[in-house]
């Protein structure tokens, strides 16, 4: 076998399937749309199920690529030498097109000529048959044809070898495995047993029937294959590793975590053990914050997840003495070494993940002692009471107190004998959960729970009106006070209401909702929110200002136009800013996503690169030549087909109906929209870029603002402008000059007080030659100062380091009421068994501190200055009792 980087392995794979006509179409976010019903893309194949269902892929019917992977149902096994939370999959599909013959050929190409397996130790099980599907013999003979020895084809049964959903499509699998003949076993010996003999190292899934609902099968027109690899798994193996955290997608973490730890990998079962949950949930964070989601911990759904990640990754690391920033250098391992070049997007955002996870475990640390106390309080009342489980209440006070995740409580009980009460737990979650119903506002009900009208009458439907109108008389069909269906509403209440008609547009298509009013004579609802609801309802939501609503009441619907033209310009705008985007960056921009409220448009596109300044500029400028050009826009409505066929731009994925309308801005844009826009660009007046960045692999996001919000913006900054102006005491057109020399006046400062601190803690320390004692043969000076920064101690502990040629030396100064603590250590004195670390381990809680470091040096910081002689006291037995 060969031996691979992670790097090498990746690069590998996807040439070894550009060179077989598949297009690398690149991962997506971690984090998953929730169109397949799980929280995270947990398989490779995950986000392409739309196309195995036989939608048809963009970029052709030969796919690969390299996927992240997100899965937490096991992370009880973190912590072993196998499992992580995160993982990369290696895929490859084909769509409708090649299946058995070239994926069995290619697969065994790929083990023998590009991992350089012996096709010898090669074996392969396929599907044995059962009542609804036939023996794979076809499978079998491909395999065979291939190059893998008859005698190493496994059949195996359909729990082993057969993939598919409750139905749909579905087929047989063929596994591949290597043979380890070293290993010894019975006859009877197959992939599947336990002895160590087989490997699995990759799968090949043929997707050629179609499930029905009542169990049958029958063949699919659309033939797919579906290949899937473990990159951490298979990484190891080929390097001949049984730890995946011994290869080079750990090792630079793991031996972060040493260095800070002082503790070695592998040293006991315990520490080991912390060290690779420290390391896999940290490098989980570290995808999840940086991936195109930003995700952040937070108290439900993924945020949650990431939450608990973080916090049992700190309590682990407490076993192995690490410190903030410890973590937050692990962390910068994975972007800045690993994941460097696979994942671009984690070096664009990566004070944003240090910032989250500084925050994080800040917030956690600063009640983890506290909860930790009062966790050994609850423990020793459980055991002193002879129970077994720690009770679901008290599992939900620490929760809900100190922040400690089910999970995390869970694990503690186990580690000291006991059990935690679940579904206690779960009564006093449920039960706050209530009490928060009980008090959330209306608007926040409806936005979840909008299903009270789902028991009217499917007729119940309203006509939109507002493409021409923003106001117009309607009927009240419906009312709700978001929690049933009611016949009234009453004056200061919030509710809901549906009519047969409406001019206000609800939220669809990223454009936000109109607000305004609905009335009756004096009775006056506040429409706060449009939504559209199923069935080709809409809900106007708001309060009763004044008066009361009753079903079937005649109203006058009036949308606020002040809102609704603001609105219009950004939408209008954003069609601009596609079309100039492609003129600018090419024809390859697309659509990803879009957002247009009163303030701003929001236009994510696909782009593989930062665009620059001048880039930004032109797409700008073009924009703005078509607002002063004052184009007509136009809506026609057509059959899709047509549409198409007229050149208008639509929205990948999108779903749309047999009948759309596209929107025309003179001859620069067409595009399918349902939004609503200004009749004439020069209405849109202005337009301003004010941030570009990258929100995914190969995904920017621009967002902008149009007419008065333009205005307003120059205004702020011209205010800004006067602002710092006042403050530098110059002009503004004489600022830049200005703060360039404030700039070498700081520097040249800046400088001048180093020397002048460097002189002082000089000064402070004296002459302290007659304080060096002699320790076994390793010369120590400890000694006091005051007044000196932690800087200034290391510059003076260099120096004297120095001054003695080989030996160690710890000191100690108050500055402003707290401690500073420098411990240093020559490579002699370190051979003869000196460690600054430990030296600082033992003195600093005497000032009630802590640190910690390498040998050679280590630092504290402490609360008690009253200590600081006896530290100073202390110092000569603590060394002593390490000099060999």
């Amino acid at each position: 076998m060969k031996t691979f980087t992670s790097k090498e392995l990746r690069k590998n794979w996807i040439e070894f399937y550009e060179k077989r006509g598949h297009v690398n179409v690149g991962a997506v976010s971690l984090v998953s749309d929730g169109s397949t019903g799980v929280m995270f893309n947990v398989a490779g194949m995950q986000p392409l199920m739309p196309y195995l269902l036989g939608q048809k892929h963009p970029l052709g019917t030969r796919l690969c690529n390299v996927q992240g992977c997100v899965r937490t149902n096991d992370i009880d096994s973190v912590g072993d030498k196998s499992h992580g939370t995160f993982f990369e999959m290696m895929g490859s599909w084909s769509l409708g097109d090649y299946f058995k013959k070239e994926r069995c050929q290619w697969s065994y190409e790929l083990l023998t000529e590009v991992f350089g397996f012996d096709a010898d130790h090669l074996a392969a099980t396929v599907f044995a048959g059962d009542e609804n599907a036939p023996r794979d013999e076809e499978s079998a003979n491909y395999r065979i044809e291939s190059g893998f020895k008859p005698e190493n084809i496994y059949y195996l049964p359909k729990e082993d070898n057969w993939w598919g959903l409750e139905y749909g499509p579905c087929g047989p699998d063929s596994e591949m495995f290597y043979v380890d003949d070293r290993q010894p076993c019975g006859p009877d010996c197959k992939p599947g047993c336990h002895c160590g003999k087989f490997t699995e190292v990759g799968n090949d899934v043929f997707m050629q029937y179609e499930k029905h609902k009542d169990g049958h099968l029958t063949p699919l027109s659309q033939k797919n294959v579906d290949t899937g690899w473990g990159l951490d798994r298979i990484l190891a193996f080929l390097n001949g590793l049984d730890d995946v955290y011994m290869t080079d997608l750990h090792a630079s973490s793991i031996a972060e975590i040493e260095k800070a730890s002082g503790i070695k990998y592998g040293a006991d079962e315990k520490t080991t053990r912390s060290m690779r949950i420290v390391a896999d949930h940290i490098r989980t964070a570290v995808m999840l914050t940086g991936d195109a989601a930003r995700l952040v911990p937070s108290n439900a759904g993924a945020g949650y997840v990431l939450r608990r990640l973080i916090r049992r990754a700190v309590r682990h690391g407490r076993v192995l003495g690490l410190k903030k920033d410890d973590f937050l250098k692990v962390a910068t391992v994975y972007i800045d070494v690993v994941y460097n070049e696979a994942y671009p997007l984690l070096s664009e955002n990566k004070q944003f993940v240090l910032k989250e996870l500084d925050k994080e475990i800040v917030r956690f640390e600063s009640t983890l002692e506290n909860g930790m106390k009062e966790f050994v309080k609850i423990l020793d009342d459980t055991k002193a009471n002879g129970g077994s489980f720690i009770d679901g209440n008290n599992a939900f006070y620490l929760y809900d107190t100190f922040g400690f995740p089910l999970e995390l409580t869970v694990e503690m009980a186990e580690e000291n004998g006991l059990k935690v009460d679940e579904d206690g737990f779960k009564t006093a979650m449920d039960a706050q959960k209530q009490k928060a119903r009980e008090n959330k506002s209306f608007s926040a009900k409806l936005s979840t729970d909008n299903d009270v009208f789902a028991s009217l009458d499917k007729n119940v439907t309203t006509e939109f009106v507002g493409y021409d109108n923003l106001e117009c008389e309607a009927k009240i069909l419906a009312l709700s006070d978001g929690e049933s269906v009611v016949n009234e509403l009453c004056q200061d209440t919030e509710g809901t209401i549906i009519t047969d008609k409406t001019p206000f547009y609800a939220t669809m298509g990223g454009q936000v909702g109109d607000k305004g009013y609905i009335k009756s004579g004096n009775h006056v609802f506040e429409v706060s929110q449009t939504v559209k609801l199923n069935e080709g309802r809409v809900a106007h939501v708001g309060r009763v200002i004044s008066g009361s609503f009753k079903v079937n009441d005649n109203v006058k619907m009036e949308v606020n136009s002040i809102l609704r033209s603001s609105t219009c310009q950004n939408h209008s705008a954003t069609h601009l800013l596609q079309a100039a985007l492609r003129e600018v960056l090419g024809s390859d921009v697309h659509q990803q996503g879009s957002y247009q409220d009163p303030e701003r448009t929001r236009f994510d596109f696909s782009y593989g690169e930062a665009m620059t300044a001048d880039q930004i500029k032109r797409v700008q400028d073009i924009v703005n030549e078509k607002i002063s050009a004052d184009l007509l826009v136009s809506t026609d409505v057509m059959s899709i087909d047509e549409a198409k066929k007229s050149g208008a731009m639509a929205l990948f994925g999108e779903k749309y109906g047999d009948t759309v309308r596209v929107v025309s801005m003179g001859d620069f844009s067409k595009e399918l929209c349902g939004g609503t826009h200004v009749s004439h660009t020069g209405l849109i007046r202005a337009f301003k870029i004010v941030s570009e960045s990258g929100i995914a692999a190969g995904v920017r996001r621009i967002e902008a603002i149009t007419g008065d919000n333009v205005l307003k913006y120059y205004s702020d900054v011209e205010a800004r402008l006067d602002e710092a102006s006042s403050a530098a005491k110059t002009t503004p057109a004489d600022l830049v000059r200005k703060i360039e020399s404030m700039q070498k006046q700081i520097r040249e400062l800046n400088s001048e007080l180093e020397s002048l601190k460097a002189k002082a803690a000089r000064e402070s320390l004296g002459d302290v030659t007659e304080n060096v004692v002699d320790i076994k043969g390793v010369k120590l000076l400890a000694t006091k100062l005051s007044g000196v920064d932690m800087n200034g101690l290391r510059d003076l502990g260099d120096q004297m380091k120095t001054k003695l040629g080989e030996g160690v030396v710890l000191l100690i100064s108050e500055n402003d009421g707290k401690v500073n603590m420098v411990a240093m250590a020559t490579d002699g004195a370190v051979k003869m068994g000196a460690h600054s670390g430990n030296i600082i381990k033992a003195l600093a809680p005497l000032v009630e501190g802590g640190g910690g470091g390498k040998p050679a040096m280590a630092q504290a910081g402490g609360k008690n200055p009253a200590g600081i002689d006896k530290a100073i006291a202390e110092a000569q037995s603590v060394l002593e009792g390490m000099i060999k």
